[in-house]
C-alpha cells in the first residue's frame, strides 16, 4: 500500500470539503499505513502551521463526531509547500524530497495545469515506477485536448499507474447497479430490446453555478455532467455482463458502449436535444438569480440528449439523458420503462391509459429501488377487473459507517485497484460522442431555452424527462 500523497490543489473547495476529510475518516479507522505522509501543495504563501489554522476548522465541520486527537493526529503528516504549478522546476522541487516513498500524486487541480504539473512531477522523480497519479476529471475539454492530455502524460507514467477518477463510481448506490444488474436473474431476462421501451438517467441539482463561473463559462451542463456522471451510469446500465470483475474486464465493457454511441446529427439536434438556461425564479420558498455568464459565453445550465445505442441489446431502445443546475431537487435516478403486455384483456383502465411497468433506480439523496407494477382489483358491479398501479418500494440499507465517494476511491488507487477508474480509451470514446452533440448543436444553430429556476427545465424539455416529473414534481415546484 503506498504511503505517501502529494495532493495538489490543497488550498481549493475540493480538497477541503471532501477530500482531507475522507483521508481523516480513513486514518481513524486504522485503513492508513502507520507512517502515512500528506505534502499539501499550492499556489498560495502559507507555511505549515498557517495550513493546519486553515484547515483544523473544515476538518471540524466536516466531521463533528472526530475528536481533536483524530485531528491532531492527521495534522501532524500534513506538511505544505508553496508552489506554482505553471512552472515544472517549481513542482520538482516541491517533492524531490519524498520520492524515495511510494508516492501517489493526487491533481485537484484545473485540467490546464495537468501537463505542467506532471512534466514537474517527472523531472522531479515523481511518476517513476511504483509512483501513482490520481486525475480529477474533466481529461480536457473536448476530444483534442483530452488527447493533448492523454498523449503527454504518457510519455512519462505508464497507463497502469494512473487513476482517473469520476467520484461518481466510488459512490456505493453506483456500484450497486452491477450487483442488482448482474446479481438477479430477474432482471437480466428482460434487460434488453425486447421487454424495455425507454431509459432516462436524471441528474439534477438545485444549486446554481455559484462560485464556479470562470470554470463552468468553458464547459456548460454537457461537458460538466453528461460527459462524466451520466455516460458512466449509461455504461453500467448499459454494458454487457463482464468475464469478471477484474477492472479491465470492467472498462472492456463500458467502452464497447461508449464506441455504440450513435453521433448526434444537427438534423436531428431539434428532435433529439434540448438546452437551456436558468433565469430568475424560486426554490424552496427563497429567490433564486439568473445565471449571467460571462460576455461570449453561450454555454447551458440544462442539457437533454435522447441517445441511441447502436447494438443488437439496445437497438431502438431510447436513453434520455437529462441534467440541469437550479432544478427543483437533488436527485440522481435511472428509470427503466418496460413495454405494455402483447395482449390486454381488461375493461378498465383502457390499454392506452395503463401505467407500465417501471423499476426506479434512486441513487442520491436516499438510495431506493422502486417497481411499478399493476394490481387487479375486483369490481362485481362492472363484472370485470379493474386494474390498480402497485407501488413495491425497496428500501437499500445503507449501514451505520457508510464511506463517501472519495474514501473508497484513495483506498483503491493507494492499493491499485483500478476497477473504480477510467481507462484512456474510455475517456476517448466518452469525447468522441459529446464532440458530435456540441457540432450538432453548433451546426443546427440550437437555441438556449430559458427556464426559470426552481422548474424542470424548459417547456420542451418534458419529454426528455422521466414521467410524472415533469408534472406532479414541476408542479409542487411552482
Amino acid at each position: 500500500m503506498h504511503d505517501t500523497l502529494f495532493l495538489f490543489g490543497a488550498t481549493g473547495d475540493l480538497a477541503q470539503r471532501y477530500l482531507f476529510p475522507s483521508l481523516l475518516r480513513l486514518l481513524g479507522d486504522g485503513l492508513l499505513p502507520e507512517d502515512f505522509k500528506v505534502r499539501a501543495l499550492a499556489l498560495s504563501a502559507h507555511d505549515t502551521a498557517a495550513f493546519h489554522d486553515i484547515l483544523r476548522p473544515r476538518l471540524q465541520q466536516a466531521n463533528p463526531l472526530a475528536t481533536q486527537d483524530d485531528i491532531n493526529n492527521l495534522l501532524s503528516r500534513i506538511d505544505y509547500r508553496s508552489v506554482d504549478l505553471r512552472d515544472a522546476d517549481s513542482v520538482a522541487a516541491a517533492v524531490a524530497d519524498l520520492v524515495h516513498r511510494k508516492c501517489v500524486s493526487y491533481l485537484a487541480i484545473p485540467p490546464g495545469l495537468y501537463i505542467s504539473t506532471c512534466e514537474g512531477l517527472a523531472k522531479g522523480g515523481a511518476l517513476a515506477s511504483p509512483a501513482r497519479l490520481m486525475l480529477e476529471k474533466p481529461i480536457g475539454s473536448d476530444s483534442e485536448s483530452a488527447e493533448q492530455i492523454l498523449t503527454t502524460i504518457g510519455q512519462w507514467i505508464d497507463e497502469d499507474r494512473v487513476f482517473r477518477l469520476d467520484h461518481y463510481l466510488g459512490k456505493a448506490a453506483v456500484q450497486n447497479l452491477i450487483a442488482l444488474r448482474f446479481g438477479n436473474t430477474l432482471l437480466e431476462a428482460v434487460w434488453n430490446r425486447n421487454y424495455i421501451e425507454s431509459v432516462h438517467i436524471l441528474v439534477s441539482e438545485s444549486e446554481g453555478v455559484d462560485g464556479r463561473d470562470a470554470y463552468y463559462a468553458r464547459s456548460g451542463a454537457l461537458r460538466d455532467m453528461v460527459q462524466s456522471h451520466i455516460l458512466q451510469l449509461l455504461c453500467l446500465v448499459a454494458m454487457e455482463p463482464p468475464a469478471s470483475l477484474e477492472a479491465d474486464r470492467i472498462r472492456d465493457e463500458k467502452v464497447k458502449v461508449l464506441r455504440a454511441l450513435r453521433p448526434l446529427d444537427a438534423r436531428h439536434a431539434a428532435r433529439d436535444s434540448v438546452r437551456g438556461r436558468y433565469t430568475a425564479g424560486t426554490i424552496n420558498g427563497q429567490p433564486a438569480q439568473a445565471y449571467q455568464p460571462p460576455e461570449g459565453s453561450d454555454v447551458e445550465t440544462f442539457a437533454g440528449v435522447t441517445a441511441h445505442i447502436d447494438n443488437w441489446r439496445w437497438s431502438g431502445v431510447p436513453f434520455h439523458l437529462v441534467t440541469g443546475k437550479r432544478l427543483p431537487e437533488r436527485t440522481t435516478r435511472v428509470v427503466v420503462t418496460l413495454k405494455p403486455v402483447t395482449h390486454w384483456l381488461f375493461e378498465r383502465p383502457q390499454r392506452s391509459q395503463a401505467a407500465p411497468n417501471r423499476l426506479v433506480f434512486q441513487l442520491q439523496p436516499q438510495e431506493n429501488i422502486e417497481l411499478g407494477l399493476m394490481s387487479s382489483l375486483a369490481g362485481p358491479e362492472w363484472g370485470a377487473l379493474e386494474l390498480h398501479p402497485l407501488e413495491l418500494e425497496l428500501s437499500v440499507p445503507t449501514g451505520l459507517h457508510r464511506r463517501i465517494a472519495y474514501e473508497r476511491l484513495f483506498l483503491d488507487a493507494f492499493n491499485g485497484n483500478h476497477a473504480l477508474f477510467v481507462r484512456d480509451d474510455e475517456v476517448r470514446a466518452a469525447w468522441a460522442w459529446i464532440d458530435s452533440v456540441s457540432q450538432a448543436w453548433k451546426d443546427a444553430k440550437l437555441p438556449l431555452e430559458p427556464y426559470p429556476a426552481g422548474q424542470w427545465g424548459p417547456a420542451i424539455a418534458a419529454d426528455f424527462l422521466p414521467q410524472g416529473v415533469e408534472a406532479a414534481e414541476r408542479g409542487a415546484a411552482e
